[in-house]
């Protein structure tokens, strides 16, 4: 039987290397950026100044990052 863990999207305040932030998840209490080859675990808390995001804003940042909207049904379970 597979669980479903709730996935909370973020995005980080922009900076000179990404001018539109960051996107991040968090997924049973673990933090993850989107980098180019998929979810990395990020230790500690959120980073200052990340503020929640809906999911159609998630949808809407990977396909102006050229991500797709898949990208966001992979964010791995905390193991």
């Amino acid at each position: 039987m597979e669980v479903k863990v709730e996935v909370r999207f973020l995005r980080a305040e922009a900076t000179m290397a990404f001018p539109r932030g960051r996107l991040l998840a968090v997924r049973g209490g673990r933090l993850y950026v989107l980098a180019p080859d998929g979810w990395d675990a990020v230790g500690g808390r959120r980073p200052e100044g990340a503020r929640p995001i809906s999911r159609e804003e998630a949808v809407r940042w990977c396909r102006f990052e050229g991500f797709g909207e898949e990208v966001l049904e992979q964010v791995p379970l905390p193991g």
